[in-house]
Formats: C-alpha cells, structure tokens, sequence
C-alpha cells in the first residue's frame, strides 16, 4: 500500500519553517505497512494544489494533506477540496460546539465570525473531530484513493493523525507488514563499520535490507523487511541484529525507539547508585538538553553550568586564572580543572566539561576554529583529549556532544 503526504504552505516553501509533520507521518504509517511514496510541498494555489491532488492520485491509495486549514484568506485548502471532489461547503454542527468549547475554556471569550467559519467543511467529507484545536480533519474518497486533509499545526495534526486516521487507515486497507530496527553505535566511522561486518552483510537474506545512517560521530546501521508474516518477519530481523550487536559490542549503545546513549548512561549509573554533571562552554548546553530529554533523568542528572564567558570559568567553577593564562582557555588543562570543578560543584561522582572553539571566529581561543577538549571527571581520575572538529559550527557542537557521551560512557563502563 503506498501514501503521498502533501504539505501546503508558501512558508515551508520559503524557509520560513522546517517540515517536521512528514517526518512524524511518514513513521507513523510506516508503523502500520503504508509506504510513502512521495512527499510533496506546494504554494498555497488553486490551480497548483489541484495538480498535485490530480497526480497523487494516480499513484498512492492514500493522500495525507497538511496545511491551509486555519481562519484566513489564505487558507484555500477546504475550498479546493471542494473544487476536486465536486462539493460543496456546509456548516457542520460538531465543528461548531468543538470551537465554542474550546474558546469557552480557553479564551474565556466568544470566538470570531472568522474562526466559526472554520466549521465550514466540504459535505461529502467525514469529520475527524480536532479536540485541540479550532480547524478539523477531513477524510474524503475518490475511486478507491482516500483524501484526508489535517491542520499543520503539529500538534493538532499528531492527535488527528493517531486518535483518528491511522484507525481509520487499518480499518479501511489491507497492509503487509513493514519492520525497521536500528543500532545506534558510537566512535566509529562508516567505512570501518562496513568492513568490519562485510561479511555478517553479504550473508543477510535478499529481502532484508542494510542502511548506514551516519551523523556526526555516531552510525545507525537499520534492517527493514516487508512480508505477511508479522511474527516471522520479526524473528528474522531481530535474530540478524542480535548477531550484529555482537560484533559491534565495543561501539553499540542499544536500539532506537528502546534507548538513547543519554538514557543508557542514565540506566549503569542508577543501577550503580552514582551521579553526573555537566560543564559546557563550547556545547552551551546542548549535553544537558539531551540528558533532560529522557523521564528519570533527575536520578543520575545533578545539573549542569554553561560558563561560556572565560571569567565565569573563574568566578563560578573556580578554575585558576594562571592555568587559563597558562595554556589558554581551550586547553586540555583547563577542561580537566573544569571537569574536576564541576564535580565538587555538583556533588556527582562524574562529569563532563567541554571548552573549545564551535566558529566561525575564535573568540578567546588561539586554536583554530573545530578544536574542542573535552574531559571526564570519575571516581578514580580525570581523562581528557583534544579534537578538531571542522569549521562548521552546528557540527562542532554536535560531534563534541557526542564524542563526550561516547567517552563518559566508556569511562562509566569500566569503573
């Protein structure tokens, strides 16, 4: 069974925002045996909207459109709905109640004329009742290929999506089954991990699939299989990937969707009763928003310090200024003091400090732009090394986050 999604919106063609919904749409059918064929961003035009309704359909068994739904002129969606389907709009009573409720509880005031216009909806449309928000969804049918048309706002179109249309989808189509699992590895670089399992790969069947996913110091190597068999499908994948977590023993942290390497640290240090922290200069905090992420964090999490002016090294986790003057700011001295630091601080059993130097200027480093330090504070010492990272910034502060989990986690491992 395949899917088109469909986002309409002049501000995704523009930049203005990032297209997240076909990320999470495109998942979440995947879940259910829909592949999406093709993901589509157009204008908000008549004439360009109908095009890609006429093409979609001659392709997919299923249309999802996100967008143009709200309040305002230019929100067409629901008029060219009619327009391809042949209809008409009328006013629908439960959208009606739904918006009055919401601006009763909400808005403590009564809504406008412009937004009860929202309960305007094409008649041959079935209603999917949007609980968080004003605009509904819709699902319509065509010679066998199902419309459905969903808010863009994403957390309007995330309840829609799963409270309503994937039921409806799984009701309404016969779907094989679609299984992905992915291990995350750390440390290690495509190419070595593909010869170092050439042979596991050679002998994976024809219908299962490898994928290298790589990404700023870490590797998602996923298999995918479709078949009838659901229970089969999942003893084949699953027993192939418990062979090949074996032999990436020493650089796999676990599967997606079950772990994190955030949330594995946070599992062997609560089992070992002990606690971390965190002080980033370089990172500015973007350690300790991927820690914060997981529910129990607090457990293991202490806190953590972004002393991202050299003073503040200084004056809030007491580095000496001679060490700074000494070796510089971006020094593997200064991130073990840092390190070291930061546990007093914090009162954790470990730490983790970075300092270096994300670009695209120097700032107070004399190093060039991508070097970063980066130290880990334990029970039994300090261990540290210097990198360079490139001269990209977003890049520099996503391998330092992640060399420094990879790191910790090796510390954490052996203590």
């Amino acid at each position: 069974m395949l899917a088109e999604i469909i986002t309409i919106g002049d501000e995704i063609l523009i930049g203005q925002i990032i297209d997240t919904n076909s990320a999470f749409i495109s998942k979440e059918l995947n879940k259910i045996g829909v592949s999406v064929y093709q993901i589509t961003s157009i204008q908000d035009d008549r004439d360009h909207i109908l095009n890609a309704f006429k093409d979609a359909k001659k392709r997919v068994d299923l249309v999802i459109v996100t967008g143009g739904l709200g309040p305002t002129k230019d929100d067409i969606t629901k008029q060219t709905f009619c327009d391809f389907f042949d209809d008409k709009l009328i006013e629908n009573r439960t959208v009606v109640e739904n918006i009055k409720r919401l601006f009763s509880k909400y808005q403590r005031n009564k809504p406008l004329p412009a937004t009860i216009l929202q309960a305007m909806v094409p008649s041959k449309a079935t209603i999917l009742n949007n609980l968080h928000g004003t605009a509904p969804g819709m699902w319509l049918e065509q010679d066998e290929t199902v419309f459905v048309s969903l808010p863009g706002v994403p957390y309007e179109m995330k309840y829609l999506l799963t409270k309503e249309v994937l039921p409806k989808v799984v009701a309404r189509f016969n779907r094989p089954f679609i299984y992905h699992k992915t291990l995350l590895t750390y440390g290690m670089g495509e190419s070595a991990i593909a010869e170092r399992i050439a042979d596991w790969e050679t002998n994976l069947p024809k219908n299962i699939k490898l994928a290298y996913l790589p990404s700023l110091g870490k590797v998602r190597l996923r298999l995918s299989a479709t078949s009838d068999d659901e229970k089969q499908l999942k003893e084949r994948i699953d027993t192939r990937m418990e062979v090949l977590n074996e032999i990436l023993a020493d650089i796999a942290v676990g599967y997606e969707d079950e772990t994190s390497i955030a949330e594995l640290i946070g599992r062997i240090l609560t089992e070992k009763g002990e606690s971390y922290s965190v002080a980033e200069s370089c990172t500015g905090g973007r350690i300790a928003s991927e820690i914060t992420q997981y529910s129990g964090a607090s457990a293991t999490f202490m806190g953590g310090i972004v002393p991202y002016d050299t003073n503040l090294k200084t004056k809030i986790l007491g580095v000496p200024k001679e060490i700074i003057d000494r070796y510089t700011v971006v020094s593997i001295p200064v991130a073990e003091e840092m390190a070291r630091r930061c546990c007093l601080l914090f009162e954790s059993d470990y730490s983790i400090a970075t300092t270096g130097i994300a670009g695209p200027t120097k700032g107070d480093g004399v190093d060039e732009v991508g070097t970063v330090c980066i130290a880990i504070c334990t029970p039994k010492g300090v261990v540290s090394e210097k990198f360079l990272f490139g001269n990209d910034r977003y890049r520099v502060i996503e391998k330092a986050s992640n060399k420094a989990f990879e790191m910790l986690l090796k510390e954490i491992s052996k203590n």
